[in-house]
């Protein structure tokens, strides 16, 4: 993947909230559907980011970790982006300097993200991870952390009229509390 500028989280953080103050969200489509979500999760964001404690396994492997340059693909009204991001930039500012962190809109980069689809579909969040110089890419992770994901394909390959799977998911997020996610993340950043 060419070098594409980003943003750091605080600037997505910043940006989302100059947007909600318009009354906007990320991306070409505008709804007051999507308003609510990115507002919705603009505070899930800020309570993740204060609440999340690093586990000690994740900072043991970032007491040994290479340098390594992730990029993720987001937007602002993404639920599972909101989930999980904020622990990304929490185990990126812990790693001191050895990971950095780049964040890009998704429907601005469309000709990148479809070079990661999740069964033919632009899910986000999606984390690409390369070495510091960018030459080559030891992993490629999400959109969400693996129960989660199961939950969502079973729920796609085997539909329930009224299920609110979304609802399910987020309940599963809460209920976790981050630590499968930063499992998953330990597992990337010794690759």
């Amino acid at each position: 993947m060419k070098d594409i500028k980003g943003m750091s989280y605080d600037e997505y953080v910043d940006l989302i909230e100059q947007l909600l103050s318009e009354g906007k969200s990320t991306g070409p489509n505008q709804s007051e559907s999507l308003t609510n979500y990115s507002k919705l999760n603009a505070q899930r964001m800020s309570r993740i980011h204060k609440t999340t404690e690093l586990l000690p396994e994740m900072l043991q492997a970032l007491s040994t970790c290479k340098p390594q340059h992730w990029t993720v693909f987001t937007e602002g009204w993404c639920g599972d982006a909101a989930n999980n991001i904020p622990v990304m930039d929490l185990i990126a500012k812990a790693s001191g300097g050895k990971i950095t962190l780049n964040l890009l809109l998704r429907d601005e980069n469309l000709d990148e993200m479809d070079q990661y689809l999740t069964n033919g579909a632009r899910s986000i969040p999606k984390l690409i991870v390369h070495n510091a110089d960018g030459t080559q890419e030891k992993a490629v992770w999400g959109p969400r952390p693996e129960p989660a994901q199961h939950m969502m394909m079973d729920h796609k390959a085997n539909p329930v009229e009224g299920r609110d799977i979304y609802r399910e998911v987020q309940q599963w997020y809460n209920t976790d509390k981050t630590q499968t996610l930063q499992r998953e993340m330990v597992d990337i950043i010794l690759k």
